[in-house]
């Protein structure tokens, strides 16, 4: 499979990403959409115009049998040829080839005991922080790297948060103990930034720096489950509800545009569920 792309091709691949960027996307989205379309050109090969629907299918039924893509990653991959093709280049080829049903498998979700685990094995200070901010704001890691001092109140205990999912904006919670560590923290600061999290230089910090935190830590805390920054995000969710916080203020503070999506954490929340007598123990 060629590994270039024609200089045509290049170009509407630069004009795409722009129409992207001018219509609001995040920048995960602009790239995995970009890594997306440039693959489906590069196996193409030819002008972006002349694809027709058995490309398309060609190249997704490549990437199952011979890349081992997930249905998650193929209907990732539908959507980025779809906007391409369908908004961008206004060429419907994709119509009739339905979006792969993503699995519905449950969230992972920490206990409280491993979530107190967790932050313990995190190294002390700026880490620490992060992995407290995860788990009492509910935040995703994009919206931690991105937090800015000015978007936080340590007298109200709240956060604004910016540019979320959807690049839509919201409030979240804070801890009152997180908000003490975090104004000691702010003021010893040597190079002051407009990020809460930075680098030492003062810059923001990388999506991929906060996810070698959470997994070093977890690794030191003997936790057994696949723990990413999302996991934090989950583990908050779920034990709101489990805490009997009302389901639409759990939704409003994760920035959840459906209460389906809040409603999940109903089905892996076990306080409820431990209540329940098994009919064994009844015989």
């Amino acid at each position: 499979m060629p590994e270039e792309i024609s200089p045509d091709n290049q170009k509407l691949l630069e004009q795409f990403r722009q129409e992207l960027l001018i219509a609001g996307y995040s920048e995960k989205t602009l790239k995995m959409y970009g890594i997306y379309v440039r693959q489906f050109l590069t196996y193409h090969n030819k002008p972006a115009d002349q694809a027709e629907k058995r490309d398309i299918i060609g190249f997704m039924a490549e990437k199952k049998e011979k890349g081992g893509a997930s249905n998650t990653t193929l209907a990732l991959v539908h959507a980025a040829l779809h906007y391409f093709y369908h908004k961008f280049l206004s060429k419907k080829i994709l119509e009739d080839i339905p979006s792969p049903k993503k699995g519905k498998s449950l969230p992972v979700v920490l206990s409280r005991d491993e979530v107190k685990a967790l932050i313990k094995a995190t190294k002390a200070k700026r880490n620490r922080l992060i992995v407290e901010f995860l788990y009492s704001g509910g935040a995703r890691v994009s919206e931690c790297v991105k937090l800015q001092v000015v978007n936080i109140d340590l007298k109200q205990r709240i956060a604004r948060i910016q540019g979320g999912k959807g690049n839509k904006d919201r409030m979240t919670i804070l801890s009152k103990d997180w908000c003490k560590k975090a104004k000691k923290y702010l003021e010893k600061k040597k190079i002051k930034s407009d990020y809460v999290f930075s680098k030492k230089n003062g810059k923001k910090i990388s999506s991929d720096t906060v996810q070698r935190i959470v997994k070093k830590a977890a690794k030191k805390a003997g936790i057994a489950k696949n723990v990413t920054p999302h996991t934090l995000r989950h583990s908050f969710g779920t034990h709101l509800l489990e805490a009997g916080e009302n389901i639409r203020n759990i939704q409003e503070l994760l920035g959840h545009s459906s209460l389906a999506t809040t409603q999940l954490y109903t089905h892996v929340s076990t306080e409820q569920l431990k209540k329940v007598e098994s009919p064994l123990d009844r015989l």
